[in-house]
């Protein structure tokens, strides 16, 4: 996955975590807006979602923040 990718979804993560609390859960769109105007990177986060790791819709924020940290 692009670095750049990467550093957004940790400062998303960071950010709902902040507001939420640990436990919030996301799933790869909240790293998006509303509009599909990335949609090369859309799916790039989705393939690494959905079929190298295969998660669940929802996942817990700080979960997916230290699976990118880690090169995961």
């Amino acid at each position: 996955m692009r670095t750049v990718l990467r550093d957004k979804i940790v400062e998303v993560c960071d950010l709902k975590i902040k507001q939420k609390g640990s436990e919030v859960g996301l799933s790869f769109y909240a790293f998006f807006k509303n509009r599909n105007d990335q949609p090369e990177l859309l799916m790039e986060v989705a393939r690494w979602w959905i079929e190298t790791h295969k998660l669940d819709h929802f996942e817990k924020a700080i979960k997916i923040k230290e699976m990118v940290k880690s090169g995961a």
